[in-house]
């Protein structure tokens, strides 16, 4: 009887302490061996998607190895003591194959909250600390490369690789930022008081370049009216007007050289 009454409860223990953890795509796996008496125990490892397979007592944690942004927001003091506010994102993942590093050693699912946030805000902290307000505002690169160098040089070795590091806008206090935007539009309209002053300048010396031009005209004239060339135009003048056949004209000769006074006869009259 008693024989009877465990091979019909076999199947139900067996049951109940088998299990077959199973990992997703994209994550590893630490498989440990669970005991109903004494302590579990390190089984094996699997990339996802897998399974082990139906065990005794067997547990998965599975962690994710995709790349994963993670932001941080600061509050930072400038080198001129004005206070910065910005975002920070840090691309990060764990290298592939360091399932049971990552779980024994950092942490496991939360491997970047226990191991890698105060490193990486450390480092942000540190690189923007040493700009004043307006220069880390303009900025942001270097910034970046500086906090990527400082933060790579921590997980040297260790089981994670960065894919990029950026800095957000950095924002400065609101009386900083509006004597900034007032300063800009000073600067502003001082390039463009200076731009119509140097459009007058050119317009001046376009305005001097034409009066030189006339004046030199002028004295070409004056040099080449003489007495001579005057009489020599009045006659030609005067030849021009007796071949036209619309009115009647007098000459009476009088003036320097003979150059007549011109008077025109109306026919009608």
């Amino acid at each position: 009887m008693k024989t009877v009454i465990a091979i019909l409860f076999f199947p139900v223990l067996l049951s109940m302490g088998c299990s077959n953890p199973e990992t997703p795509a994209g994550f590893e796996g630490y498989v440990r061996q669970d005991a109903y008496i004494g302590v579990a125990r390190f089984y094996d490892v699997q990339a996802g998607p897998s399974s082990t397979g139906l065990g005794w007592l067997l547990s998965a944690a599975n962690v994710d190895f995709r790349w994963k942004t993670y932001n941080e927001d600061f509050h930072v003091m400038s080198s001129d003591n004005l206070n910065l506010n910005f975002h920070a994102h840090l691309i990060i993942k764990p290298r592939n194959g360091t399932i049971k590093e990552i779980v024994e050693v950092y942490g496991g699912e939360e491997w970047y909250d226990r191991s890698l946030k105060e490193p990486f805000r450390n480092a942000v902290y540190e690189a923007v600390a040493g700009y004043k307000a307006l220069e880390a505002k303009d900025k942001r690169e270097q910034i970046g490369h500086a906090v990527h160098d400082k933060f790579n040089a921590f997980i040297y070795g260790k089981p994670f690789e960065v894919q990029g590091i950026v800095i957000g806008t950095i924002n400065l206090p609101p009386s900083v930022a509006t004597a900034q935007e007032k300063k800009i539009e000073k600067e502003t309209e001082l390039s463009r008081k200076f731009f119509e002053i140097e459009i007058a300048k050119k317009e001046a010396e376009v305005r001097v370049e034409e009066a030189k031009g006339i004046a030199e005209s002028q004295k070409i004239i004056n040099v080449t009216l003489t007495p001579n060339y005057l009489q020599h135009e009045a006659i030609k003048a005067q030849e021009k007007m007796a071949m036209s056949p619309n009115h009647t004209t007098i000459y009476i000769p009088s003036g320097t050289n003979g150059i007549p006074l011109v008077n025109t006869i109306d026919p009608s009259k």
